[in-house]
């Protein structure tokens, strides 16, 4: 008597695929505005319980000015949420209009910001404008503008983008004339993140692969000229390569380092931290995934990544079903700059690169960067409530 063969239970082959991939489906079935509200208001709530816990601490408690800090965020928050209502509700077409006005408004702004008596001057830098008792940076507003105009000048190019003149004019001179009255200020870091803009739109745009790589090389080699021009710049450098001083320029850095060290895999706990009780500087801006880290552990910053992570991918997925050629730049273009500034930012935090003083997008305490980033995202939902 034959006793029939049982089948293994356990998956085999291409069956082993499966669970993974219904997961994944079941992801893509979701409608990508959605999952983009989804991402943008938990980083958004991170932030805000982040903000509130990282200036809960040193100098502001004892000055009484923890719920100044936290309020000013809101504040700017609350900002930001009409600024993506704007961008998720406005007409493309007739913001395109206004792309030429805007961008010289910008130029204006970057110019009005180096008069002295009307450019505020903190750290040694000349990059705020003050109205109404609030200040505002033209730099930030300058990455949206370059954005939204590059795509549209881009957009009326079409095809013909493919060929390098079409491609770099006028838009590259344009963008070095900005980057160059930036750089007058200095902000180092906006000027990197304006050519991020500039090079993800002729990469969306089909701009030839040559060129890209010579506006990358001669990016990099202006970027490693003007890191050698200033003193600060230099110690921060020296500073990556193992070679500055832990208790001058490397400060931060190492101060960031121990934060994330204590951390461990599940954090401290939240508002348990030490790093805000004056250790770390700046703890609530530049430096506030130090405090993720030590306070919700590495768990708690790989959920982070994730979540922008997801950002990228629905924005992406998002630009390659739009059909408005304008809108799928601004898209894919907005979707890129977000992510690389996340990790620039988580990048000098753990050690990875040099310091540049780029706030982490969504988390950072609010301020003129957390309304244009918004913005942003407005214009994105606006492409995804067009697509199924």
């Amino acid at each position: 008597m034959t006793v029939p063969r049982q089948r293994d239970p356990r998956p085999t082959g291409a069956t082993a695929g499966r669970p993974r991939a219904s997961r994944l489906a079941r992801l893509r079935r979701v409608p990508p505005l959605h999952l983009l509200l989804g991402a943008t208001g938990t980083l958004l709530a991170v932030g805000v319980v982040m903000v509130l816990s990282a200036s809960a601490g040193g100098r502001t408690v004892a000055d009484g000015m923890v719920l100044t800090v936290f309020a000013r965020h809101l504040i700017f928050l609350l900002l930001g949420v009409g600024a993506f209502a704007l961008g998720m509700w406005v007409s493309p077409v007739r913001l395109r209009r206004w792309t030429p006005w805007l961008l010289f408004g910008c130029l204006a702004a970057l110019v009005l910001v180096l008069v002295p008596g009307i450019g505020e001057v903190r750290g040694g830098a000349r990059r705020w404008i003050s109205v109404a008792g609030f200040t505002v940076q033209p730099g930030e507003a300058a990455k949206v503008v370059l954005l939204l105009w590059g795509a549209h000048v881009l957009a009326l190019r079409g095809r013909a983008v493919r060929h390098g003149r079409y491609a770099v004019l006028p838009l590259v001179p344009v963008a070095l004339l900005a980057g160059a009255l930036l750089m007058l200020q200095p902000a180092l870091s906006t000027t990197v993140a304006l050519g991020v803009i500039v090079l993800s739109l002729l990469f969306f745009a089909g701009a030839p692969l040559v060129l890209l790589a010579g506006l990358s090389g001669g990016a990099l080699l202006g970027v490693a000229v003007l890191g050698l021009t200033a003193d600060y710049r230099r110690d921060r450098i020296s500073t990556f390569l193992g070679a500055g001083d832990e208790l001058g320029a490397g400060y931060q850095s190492r101060q960031a380092l121990l934060s994330l060290a204590d951390g461990g895999l599940f954090g401290t706990g939240l508002g348990q931290g030490r790093a805000k009780w004056d250790y770390l500087p700046n703890a609530a801006n530049d430096f506030i995934f130090a405090v993720i880290g030590e306070e919700l552990g590495l768990v708690g910053g790989l959920a982070v990544l994730a979540l922008y992570l997801l950002l990228a991918w629905v924005g992406l997925r998002v630009a390659a079903r739009t059909r408005d050629t304008f809108l799928r730049l601004v898209t894919a273009a907005t979707a890129t700059w977000v992510v690389v500034q996340a990790v620039m930012n988580v990048g000098y935090v753990v050690g990875l690169l040099p310091v540049t003083g780029q706030q982490l997008p969504l988390v950072s305490a609010g301020g003129t960067a957390l309304v244009s980033t918004l913005f942003l995202l407005g214009l994105v939902a606006n492409a995804a409530r067009r697509v199924r």
